[in-house]
């Protein structure tokens, strides 16, 4: 890669490691569900006026917007609400490469190879090793709401995958509609009106500041940077510069909310990161969809 397209991939991996600081500090600001709905709507609009009709079919949209934009951000979210780290957060949030593997073998009939089965194993150790930290340090519901956001990141991917869209940004975008309204129906039904009007209403500049980096800088500038490198390079070049993303996670996490990183979480982070990049980058032995297709799990984003 040229040195300012490398320095481009660090630039997102900085950006998305970030977000996790900035979504804890938003999370002081709104309700968990109410700031994942500002920030699909902040990303979505008005950037869907300027980007084009969907290049890819609705199906795919929905799906990824329902398993991406629902579920995991409402997943993750939460989970940091109720009591999750950013640091650990960002961590654990990877072993999204995982689940992605396994449900590429069950859906796609990719086999993972040797090499792919030991970084899911490897992964899988640090996982264990973040559970038994985040259970001496943490809330036992958030580590599990985040890792549940991770597989359904898993299936967005595989769905990604299915529908293999020629723009990326485009794509994200259009995505970024899909739950705008069902996040808000939700923070109405469980964080409930009083607790969203008030949070609303209390809006300031800090707030403000939070929703447009989540979303315009996290989602906007990442996926469309994200998806200029990959259309550049292969995804086997661009992908290992997603494991910054922890790095530069835990460690903004530790300068700009005092977050103590333990030294099992340090063994956790040496494992996650290993096996994920093993589980990442190593080929499946065979795989059932076209060959223009990236391997799943390199191709993935990172982002928060």
């Amino acid at each position: 890669m040229r040195p300012v397209h490398t320095a481009l991939a660090v630039l997102v991996a900085a950006v998305w490691g970030v977000n996790f600081v900035v979504i804890q500090i938003g999370l002081g600001h709104f309700p968990p569900l109410l700031l994942s709905a500002l920030r699909f709507l902040a990303a979505a609009l008005p950037a869907v006026f300027f980007v084009g009709r969907p290049k890819v079919a609705w199906k795919w949209v929905l799906g990824v917007g329902a398993a991406l934009g629902i579920a995991k951000f409402g997943l993750l979210f939460t989970g940091m609400a109720a009591g999750m780290p950013a640091g650990l957060s960002s961590l654990v949030l990877q072993v999204q490469a995982v689940f992605t593997a396994v449900l590429a073998a069950a859906v796609l009939r990719e086999r993972p190879g040797p090499v792919r089965l030991a970084g899911m194993a490897v992964a899988l150790a640090g996982i264990a090793v973040a559970a038994a930290d985040g259970g001496a340090s943490g809330p036992v519901l958030g580590f599990t709401l985040v890792v549940a956001a991770a597989a359904c990141w898993g299936v967005s991917n595989v769905l990604t995958r299915k529908a293999a869209p020629p723009d990326a940004l485009n794509f994200m975008v259009w995505v970024c509609t899909v739950p705008v309204l069902p996040l808000f129906a939700l923070s109405l039904l469980l964080e409930g009106p009083e607790r969203d009007l008030a949070a609303l209403r209390a809006l300031d500049w800090s707030g403000v500041g939070v929703i447009a980096y989540v979303a315009w800088i996290s989602t906007v500038f990442g996926f469309g940077a994200w998806g200029y490198l990959l259309r550049r390079y292969p995804a086997s070049a661009v992908a290992p510069f997603s494991l910054l993303v922890p790095v530069f996670g835990m460690s903004s996490a530790a300068l700009v909310l005092g977050e103590s990183v333990s030294g099992l979480r340090w063994v956790a982070a040496v494992l996650l990161v290993g096996g994920v990049a093993l589980t990442s980058l190593a080929p499946a032995r065979q795989r059932s969809v076209s060959a223009g297709s990236r391997p799943a799990g390199a191709a993935a984003s990172p982002a928060p």
